[in-house]
């Protein structure tokens, strides 16, 4: 066979190619079967103490599929460039962003297209959010536009959406895309039983903080999954259940210990993957 230049040029690059994905794959420590039939991943708010490298080197090490950046870690007014940047560092770790929060939203439409173009430009599909009454008019208008859903975040007794039903009374004459982010934690300080609520959200539900509190009180203390009043195998059967959708954001989100929450994040991991593995069964 004879070998011209070009072959020769074709043949190497192949080459290089080839010995280049073992190094981009070196971090993409994600087990699906881990976790089966759930992508889980972690919200950075729970390594607010790291910087944003560690806080993603942190992340791979522990096996996530995914961080749901918050904006101390991405900021929203990255410019293209650093958007790239970081879509390349998730790329390079194995992970992907599926959604970016919480964010607030007001009647300004221009304001709250900025936020969208972000997304869109990061490419997350989902925004946890905290909107005012008056911004569903503009929300509509956007999720329609750039295919981004929103998922409102409750945040506990006193809150605006401080209970499921207070999300879907709000939701509900909307845009199908708009719908909910459940942290489970808040409900329980709500005094809601979290597999009920993602059973009452079923078709809104784009988003989930597995999060769990000591008590179903307004001022409790955060613990390990499992540990207080979150039923970590209904949780996950009832997500089944309700179809959570395959690109929404299902997070881990512990807040306790910012300083060094990596052992704890670690063991809420474990007793995650040993629930989903329970529920598959």
């Amino acid at each position: 066979m004879m070998f011209t230049r070009r072959h020769f040029l074709a043949t190497a690059s192949a080459a290089v190619a080839a010995t280049a994905i073992p190094v981009r794959s070196v971090w993409a420590k994600y087990d699906p079967d881990r976790f089966p039939g759930f992508k889980v991943g972690l919200q950075s708010y729970s390594l607010r103490g790291f910087d944003v490298d560690k806080a993603i080197n942190t992340a791979g090490e522990l096996g996530c599929a995914h961080l749901e950046f918050y904006g101390g870690h991405f900021s929203t007014n990255s410019s293209a460039e650093q958007i790239a940047a970081m879509k390349n560092k998730m790329a390079d770790h194995g992970m992907i962003m599926l959604g970016h929060g919480v964010h607030s939203f007001g009647k300004d439409h221009a304001k709250n297209e900025a936020l969208f173009k972000f997304a869109k430009a990061a490419g997350i599909k989902n925004l946890s959010a905290n909107p005012s009454p008056d911004a569903f008019e503009s929300l509509n208008k956007l999720v329609d536009q750039y295919d981004v859903r929103i998922a409102i975040h409750n945040h506990g007794p006193s809150h605006r959406y401080n209970t499921a039903l207070d999300v879907l009374n709000a939701v509900k004459d909307h845009d199908p895309r708009i719908g909910a982010c459940a942290d489970l934690g808040h409900f329980i300080r709500s005094g809601e039983d979290p597999v009920e609520v993602i059973r009452l959200l079923k078709g809104r539900l784009f988003g989930i903080h597995l999060k769990d509190f000591a008590e179903q009180k307004d001022r409790t203390e955060g613990v390990i999954l499992g540990k207080g009043h979150l039923d970590v195998v209904g949780v996950i059967r009832a997500l089944k259940q309700v179809d959570f959708p395959a690109d929404g954001c299902l997070s881990l989100e512990y807040e306790e210990n910012p300083k060094d929450p990596v052992a704890d994040i670690r063991q809420c991991l474990d007793i995650t993957s040993e629930a989903c593995k329970t529920a598959a069964s």
